[in-house]
């Protein structure tokens, strides 16, 4: 499981040099962070069932996160 964790901070890491070179540095920022938290939590070792509850936590928090901005923050409209 610690590999996966690797997996997705590569992934994240791929997806804030995108957003960098985008000229979206807030997004890359967020993404950066996500990448050194990913890396930071696959070099623990903990047991498979830890992982899962990290994961866990990192998806409700993201969804809560997610519903929030699309719900309050993000407007509606034509450009």
């Amino acid at each position: 499981m610690d590999r996966m964790f690797r997996v997705l901070a590569f992934w994240t890491g791929i997806f804030t040099v995108m957003f960098y070179v985008g000229d979206m540095n807030e997004s890359a920022l967020l993404f950066l962070v996500q990448t050194a938290f990913f890396l930071t939590v696959s070099y623990l070792k903990l047991s498979e069932r830890m992982y899962m509850y990290i994961f866990g936590a990192y998806l409700t928090v993201f969804m809560i996160g997610f519903t929030y901005y699309t719900t309050f923050i993000l407007q509606p409209g034509f450009h």
